[in-house]
């Protein structure tokens, strides 16, 4: 039966929300979910003992359910893999003072491997295999040492625009793609090698980084595609890999306005026609979120910059790093006022405009895991560690000794996403839940057709009551797992039906709706066009496209009878 936005239903006296989801008008397939090891997982897989770095392994990419259908991890779909540039084997002279920011290198000065350097990395990566994970990303944030100018792996305190000799761009190409080459021969799904991490910041000292020129990084690239190619590698190049998401279409000085830098024709850094580069362009969400405006508008020109150049983009880095969003957004008046699922709601709010906005196919969070310090709460990890003798949340000693693991909100509150949000499902349309500040929700159907998973992003403080309709789809059952200030993300089974799905304060939810017959996916694509069929979309006039039996209004695709 067909529902219209302007039904309204009593339920216990309150006035239900309708929202459709209309699975005919298909936008961006999701490519995965995933988080980065950079650099505390080395610390665990190596010092941690088995019990609790095989509870991180769990947490973060099982995709089983516990004995009361709970889920007993969030099922990441990608791991992001650093690859080091050897900063730790310079030790306190490598200008990096934490020492876990440093990296090992598998490259040997005198050109041979060591493989079984990071073997903290190795553990999760391992895991990540052995629990199914799909996708593994490889980053690198500075090229070896041995490569570099001043024998670094960052900037050691000069301005600088590419920390790499002029005669190593095909050396550090050769050590990307023989450590690529070298995990898929291990069984590793790598989807992509990232070679240029970040090139906007100048990397004086704190961490392995390298500022870089858009010049310099296509030249770089067309080495990698040289040294993919010699190998016949599946692997794509991404790039750039931009540090915020407005570098991607905007900004002015070093590393900016990269999409058309590298994928428009006509400009002179232009990639796009090299073999093994990906039509995908990387950012990371820092700093665009202050406030609402902002956190729309800087989505929106990605989009649309990304549309143009014919690309695709992923959100690889995000956490809460610089001051605190406006209280117009929703957030409370500061970090000292938030607590944890605060900060948790608040990321899938920006999880939700990145894909429903920004038309982003992939996120990925930083850092997976790390230790909570200087009243920083639960901003920058996924998993908090303790290291051994450390009580409370904070935590400062070193984690050589070992330590503890402890499943966080931001862990869950993105497994409501991850977990359910598989590789290839679509997302598909939705009217009816679209306010920052109050209701929000993505849709998303399978491949084949038989199931719907709904995110229900819930910022405002009163429960909300929901008349969830599906547009032109027979359902049947649906589970509910839910994640609020109580819970982490559990099954609730308290709603009988979705015409009245009630949705508490402060919370994300989750519905997996098994769709009772397939369901017809992507009828109708968000620009108007169904394969190479013509669909005249008038925006806001009915049109109709006759070899298929489907009308378009207001952006809305409903069936119709041809005769």
């Amino acid at each position: 039966m067909y529902v219209t936005l302007a039904s309204v239903m009593l339920t216990l006296g309150t006035r239900a929300q309708v929202v459709e989801v209309n699975p005919a008008i298909t936008y961006q397939t999701i490519a995965d979910f995933g988080a980065s090891d950079c650099w505390t997982a080395d610390y665990v897989g190596k010092y941690f003992n088995e019990t609790e770095k095989a509870k991180a392994a769990k947490w973060l990419f099982s995709q089983n359910m516990d004995a009361n259908g709970n889920p007993e991890g969030i099922g990441l779909s990608c791991w992001r893999v650093n690859i080091g540039a050897g900063s730790a084997a310079q030790g306190s002279g490598s200008n990096i003072e934490d020492e876990t920011r440093r990296a090992e290198c598998f490259l040997n000065e005198d050109g041979s491997y060591d493989w079984t350097r990071q073997a903290g990395q190795l553990y999760f990566m391992a895991e990540a295999k052995k629990f199914g994970v799909d996708n593994f990303l490889l980053f690198s944030n500075s090229a070896p040492v041995y490569f570099t100018k001043n024998g670094k792996a960052n900037a050691n305190g000069q301005t600088i625009s590419c920390n790499l000799k002029d005669d190593c761009y095909d050396d550090f190409a050769e050590f990307l793609a023989t450590t690529t080459e070298h995990f898929i021969g291990e069984g590793y799904n790598v989807t992509f090698i990232d070679p240029v991490n970040e090139p906007q910041f100048d990397w004086k000292d704190g961490q392995e980084g390298s500022p870089w020129l858009n010049y310099n990084i296509a030249k770089l690239a067309k080495e990698l595609d040289k040294s993919m190619e010699k190998r016949n590698l599946n692997a794509r190049i991404l790039i750039p890999e931009a540090s915020s998401l407005d570098c991607l279409y905007g900004g002015s000085g070093r590393a900016t306005k990269q999409i058309n830098s590298f994928f428009n024709p006509s400009s002179s850094n232009y990639v796009g026609n090299l073999s093994h580069i990906a039509k995908t362009v990387a950012g990371h969400s820092y700093w665009t979120y202050s406030t609402n405006e902002t956190l729309v508008d800087v989505r929106e020109k990605v989009r649309d910059a990304a549309a143009e150049a014919g690309v695709d983009v992923m959100q690889t880095e995000w956490s809460m790093l610089g001051d605190a969003p406006d209280a117009s957004t929703g957030f409370p008046a500061s970090y000292e006022a938030a607590n944890k699922m605060d900060i948790a709601l608040f990321m899938a709010k920006l999880i939700y405009t990145d894909l429903a906005v920004g038309n982003m196919t992939a996120w990925s969070y930083w850092t997976a895991m790390a230790q909570e310090k200087w009243s920083q709460k639960n901003r920058f990890y996924l998993l908090r560690l303790n290291a051994k003798g450390d009580s409370g949340p904070e935590s400062y000693g070193d984690l050589k000794n070992g330590g503890t693991v402890a499943a966080d909100k931001n862990l869950w509150t993105l497994g409501n996403y991850s977990r359910f949000i598989r590789p290839g499902y679509k997302r598909v349309a939705v009217e009816g839940a679209d306010e920052l500040n109050g209701l929000m929700c993505s849709a998303y159907i399978s491949p084949d057709g038989k199931q719907t998973v709904c995110v229900f992003v819930n910022m405002s403080k009163e429960k909300r009551t929901v008349n969830l309709s599906l547009l032109n789809t027979e359902t049947g059952s649906f589970k509910k797992y839910v994640t609020n200030i109580t819970t982490n993300l559990k099954l609730d089974n308290s709603d009988p039906q979705l015409s009245s799905l009630s949705l508490t304060a402060r919370s994300v939810t989750t519905l997996v709706i098994d769709n009772a017959s397939d369901t017809a996916v992507g009828e109708i694509k968000a620009d108007g066009r169904r394969g190479s069929d013509k669909v005249y979309d008038l925006r806001g006039i009915m049109a109709r496209n006759t070899a298929k039996g489907l009308y378009i209004y207001k952006g809305r695709a409903t069936v119709f009878d041809e005769k």
